[in-house]
């Protein structure tokens, strides 16, 4: 590592030229800088890893924890509250040790793969409905609007009981939380405490009359040890949800039609070869080269990674993006394979706070690519891949509007 690589500070999230490609830094930092300063949207600084074994590494690292309100831990924004990451939310779920494994194990029991499969026709269903819509209005419609956003937001308010006709107020309240840039500490305060009251209402609603979805589960589930989850843990794990459950996914819908539509070789060999589908979602996930700001972590004691001793304090940014794309790990990293196997890439993180949600996500995307082959085998991209343009400023990564035509 040279000495001006280790000295200079970054600003952050790192930008690229195009929406579809990586930010140029991730392979020079992965060469020569694994350890890099960066500039945070707060101003705060932060320590950057960009190489698959070191971002691991971190992510399975107890020590490396999500306290994110330490007295020396970096904020993310430049909100006092940092955003979802500090959020009131975030505090009420346990985040680490024993206390968050306990809530997890309750809570991943509705998330088995044979859970989530067992919703794929519900889900495949709910898609052929807003394709649809989508072709009843024409030839041509932004993906990521007519079909990326409503079917997460359909998906994961049938699992809490929640109407989705009110996904336009969950929207507003997810940006809010999610966005580091575009709101101001009252509007990010506001946005939380109505998103709160929603959940606190809808929670007490649950309470009094039970129906067959997983918060009235949660209400039931009681731990081996007779740990039952409080209404504050329900409100939270509602919230955390149901910002989780879409927000993600509705962006991961609309770049991964627009990563197999930028090149269509790809989708001709799909609709050649169905039994791909598995294999290029995962391909797709790891080859996203717009999944966010990454995973923030907080080490409370100096610990050593890539060789850098981190002191105590110090909050680290792990670039699963970056990660994903490393050479020493993934043959031909910057290409994509459809029917790459195995595929250990960390889109969905690695260690006790990976993606809870993952096998839902994967179901989602496997069976909304599935029904667009099946449906609309002529589609494509309605503009260049230049005119693609990203969200700015979210937690994670997306597209503002997929154009496409059929």
């Amino acid at each position: 590592m040279s000495q001006d690589d280790a000295e200079q500070v970054l600003t952050y999230p790192l930008l690229s030229d195009s929406a579809l490609e990586p930010p140029a830094e991730w392979a020079r930092l992965r060469r020569g800088c694994p350890v890099a300063r960066v500039k945070l949207p707060s101003g705060d600084e932060a320590s950057l890893l960009t190489r698959y074994d070191d971002v691991k590494q971190v992510l399975s690292d107890p020590r490396f924890t999500r306290q994110l309100d330490a007295d020396d831990a970096a904020r993310l924004s430049d909100t006092e509250s940092g955003g979802v990451f500090n959020s009131e939310m975030s505090r009420t779920i346990p985040q680490g040790g024993e206390p968050h494994q306990r809530w997890r194990r309750m809570v991943s029991k509705w998330f088995t793969a044979r859970r989530m499969a067992a919703l794929r026709p519900g889900i495949e269903a709910m898609a052929e409905r807003l394709i649809d819509d989508m072709v009843e209005s024409g030839h041509s419609a932004d993906l990521k609007a007519a079909l990326g956003f409503p079917l997460p937001v359909w998906v994961i308010c049938d699992l809490l009981g929640v109407p989705d006709s009110d996904r336009d107020r969950f929207a507003h309240w997810s940006d809010a939380l999610l966005n580091l840039t575009r709101y101001t500490q009252a509007e990010v305060d506001a946005a939380q405490a109505e998103f709160a009251d929603y959940m606190g209402a809808h929670v007490a609603a649950k309470r009094a009359e039970r129906g067959d979805d997983l918060l009235c589960a949660l209400m039931d589930a009681t731990g081996a040890d007779g740990y039952r989850m409080s209404d504050e843990e329900l409100v939270a794990t509602g919230l955390a949800l149901l910002i989780a459950g879409h927000e993600t996914t509705a962006n991961m819908i609309g770049k991964m039609a627009a990563m197999l539509l930028s090149d269509r070789s790809r989708w001709e060999r799909l609709l050649a070869d169905r039994s791909l589908v598995r294999s290029a979602v995962e391909e797709v996930l790891r080859l996203d080269a717009n999944p966010g700001i990454g995973m923030p972590r907080y080490i409370g004691e100096d610990t050593e990674v890539a060789g850098v001793v981190l002191p105590r304090g110090t909050t680290v940014m792990c670039s699963m993006g970056s990660a994903n794309r490393d050479e020493e790990v993934f043959e031909g990293a910057g290409e994509m394979t459809l029917g790459r196997t195995p595929n250990v890439h960390l889109a969905f993180g690695a260690g006790a706070h990976s993606c809870l949600g993952q096998a839902l996500a994967r179901t989602e995307l496997q069976a909304v690519l599935d029904v667009l082959l099946r449906r609309l085998p002529t589609l494509e991209l309605a503009v260049t891949v230049e005119d693609l343009r990203p969200l700015e400023g979210l937690v994670v990564g997306g597209l503002r509007e997929v154009p496409v035509r059929w």
